[in-house]
């Protein structure tokens, strides 16, 4: 039986004084529909990131990071990973941060390098991680708020998409 194609397609929008039809095909809509959300909200997305605090790393004026969420929801997180996670003090931002320790792990770290070299060693809680900047005298972290609750952790940054210069993966900082 002869079907017309146009039938199938969705919408419509004024063009030339005429309404022409367009759109997805109906087949495809609730696959569109339901594939979309998932993938954004459980694989991944692309945040912006400004400030000094991950510099060298990331640029001060901004970086495109694609993030995936997967690694967060199976404890695939390690240390030197650069991950997004929500800020203990304004849970609002959105903050990106180098995975410095998991719970149980002993982290030494300078309590304030602009002004001694005194350190401080901590085991990180359980259900906890430890979060740094790559910047240590611009950065306000773990250093500053302790570790971070593991639920706060939105994911990991696996890739630059901008600047241009920048475009490709964002490996792990080796130890």
């Amino acid at each position: 039986m002869f079907e017309n194609p146009e039938s199938k397609l969705v919408g419509k929008r004024e063009k030339n004084g005429r309404m022409e039809q367009q759109g997805y095909p109906y087949s495809e809509r609730p696959l569109f529909a339901l594939c979309y959300p998932q993938i954004s909200r459980h694989y991944r997305c692309s945040l912006k990131t400004y400030g000094p605090s991950m510099l060298p790393t990331l640029g001060i004026t901004g970086n495109v990071l694609l993030m995936e969420r997967i690694s967060t929801r199976t404890g695939k997180l390690r240390p030197g990973d650069v991950v997004f996670f929500r800020s203990p003090e304004n849970p609002r931002r959105v903050v990106c941060k180098r995975l410095v320790g998991m719970e149980g792990d002993q982290v030494t770290y300078v309590v304030d390098p602009k002004n001694s070299d005194k350190c401080n060693t901590i085991v990180v809680p359980k259900g906890h991680v430890w979060v740094e900047g790559d910047n240590i005298y611009n950065t306000k972290d773990s250093r500053n708020f302790g570790a971070v609750p593991y639920g706060l952790v939105e994911g990991k940054a696996f890739w630059t998409l901008l600047p241009r210069r920048d475009f490709g993966s964002l490996a792990p900082k080796p130890k």
